[in-house]
């Protein structure tokens, strides 16, 4: 090998430099043809893209829940009736998207990497409210696509270590950073998501009445709602629910969702509505 060849191998100097505990920032700086709002449209153009619909989350005595149904849409086509939308982002903390899926995956992948990257320069975890506040940050770079039509709206769910509790964040296509209390839905079926958790939800349920409630709220969005999915009997395809705790963010297995939603649908039988819970 000669010696260019040897020197092309290494890494750049700005892999070599101290700088901030940011991964976007960084990005920005050296690599700026990668951050998902660099890529303009042109003007006047539109783009008709796959989008993910209703995502929930709700509190329980001692974490919180993140939930999503499974449907993608685009227009008046479903394009994908298995789209995972809710994701682990670390150890504690999880986030579920609504709205252009291609970008929200993409900045999903983006904030993962930032909150490792933050984590291996100082040492220690950033704390829930700045990791919701660093989401927000990316968000606001969105804008400019926002703005022509391919916005991104996630809602952003974790477990506090400060205080032993779990904690939901909902934002607007600005940036626009905000703490909810108890429980909350975005995406298409919000209104009707939001509607039944009002009923069903109480601040001392514990998981598996918890389980239930964003369950019987995610029925209620596709019930009235054709962008959301509701539980597919014939193809297995279940809700996404996520449990952030104590003890980590984890997945609820596949068979435990399926006996879940048998009885969800079982309680719906002759009373299709959900009248007398």
């Amino acid at each position: 090998m000669s010696r260019g060849e040897a020197d092309d191998a290494r890494l750049p100097a700005a892999f070599l430099r101290s700088g901030s505990s940011s991964f976007s920032e960084f990005l920005t700086s050296h690599a700026p043809h990668l951050v998902p709002s660099a890529r303009q449209l042109p003007p006047g153009a539109t783009i008709d893209a796959p989008h993910g619909t209703t995502i929930v989350a709700a509190t329980f005595a001692g974490g919180v829940l993140l939930a999503g149904d499974r449907r993608a849409t685009m227009g008046n086509v479903i394009a994908n009736r298995d789209m995972q939308k809710v994701f682990t982002t670390d150890e504690y903390s999880a986030v579920g998207i609504a709205g252009t899926a291609g970008i929200a995956i993409e900045l999903v992948k983006l904030f993962q990497v930032e909150l490792e990257h933050y984590e291996k320069i100082e040492g220690a975890l950033l704390s829930l409210e700045g990791k919701a506040n660093r989401l927000a940050t990316m968000i606001r770079g969105n804008l400019g696509m926002a703005m022509q039509g391919l916005a991104v709206v996630p809602l952003f769910a974790g477990f506090d270590l400060d205080t032993g509790t779990g904690r939901i964040f909902s934002y607007d296509v600005t940036g626009g950073c905000y703490e909810e209390h108890g429980h909350h839905s975005v995406g298409s079926g919000s209104f009707f998501a939001r509607g039944s958790m009002k009923k069903l939800w109480q601040p001392d349920h514990d998981e598996t009445a918890a389980v239930h409630t964003v369950l019987e709220a995610l029925y209620d969005a596709a019930d009235d709602d054709s962008a959301t999915g509701g539980p597919d009997l014939t193809r297995r395809i279940w809700p996404t629910v996520a449990v952030l705790d104590a003890s980590g963010a984890r997945f609820l297995p596949e068979d435990d969702l399926a006996r879940k939603v048998e009885q969800v649908l079982a309680g719906r039988r002759g009373d299709p509505g959900g009248a007398v819970r």
